[in-house]
């Protein structure tokens, strides 16, 4: 393979991976001042009922989800190795 081409390959990945660090951190300071905004909300005017773990709880799964994705982190072994991997192994399959 031309080094210049794996070296453009290389800095798309890389731009990839900052682009998805940076998406995640963005969705991680999003959720902390929202729910912050709607622990305040309904401490000050509800405060016999909170319904901000709601909130907190289901949006908390989807920034961990997110960030399983972004850090490779998996649960049953399907994660960014695993698809690298089965990548290289079509590609091995080809030749």
């Amino acid at each position: 393979m031309n080094t210049a081409l794996k070296k453009e390959q290389q800095y798309l990945k890389a731009q990839k991976r900052v682009k998805d660090i940076k998406g995640f951190y963005t969705h991680l300071t999003i959720y902390c001042v929202v729910i912050s905004l709607l622990v305040f909300i309904n401490l000050k005017y509800e405060p016999h009922f909170h319904w901000f773990w709601f909130s907190l709880i289901g949006w908390g799964t989807g920034l961990f989800i997110h960030w399983l994705r972004v850090f490779g982190f998996n649960l049953l072994g399907f994660g960014k190795k695993w698809e690298e991997h089965k990548i290289k192994e079509f590609m091995n399959k080809e030749k």
